[in-house]
């Protein structure tokens, strides 16, 4: 009987220390999910700028010129 009640309290034990661990390892994915999170703003942000800085650079360009009919390889040649 005395054994059956070590047996319980080694595993008692061992279940609070399991707890402990995957506390702790909880607290520290916490921590490094903010720091993704914010990283991952910082990047949609400068993704943000160079999508309107492109799109400045595009407006700037000037229109393409409508060509009369283009030669074909063919024409090009003669």
């Amino acid at each position: 009987m005395i054994s059956e009640f070590q047996d319980l309290s080694d595993k008692i034990e061992r279940l609070a220390a399991l707890v402990g661990s995957l506390r702790s390892e909880n607290a520290q994915l916490r921590q490094t999910n903010v720091l993704l999170n914010e990283v991952n703003t910082a990047l949609l942000e400068r993704l943000v700028e160079a999508q309107h800085r492109i799109e400045a650079v595009i407006e700037q360009l000037p229109a393409p010129a409508e060509e009369e009919e283009a030669p074909t390889n063919a024409e090009a040649r003669e």
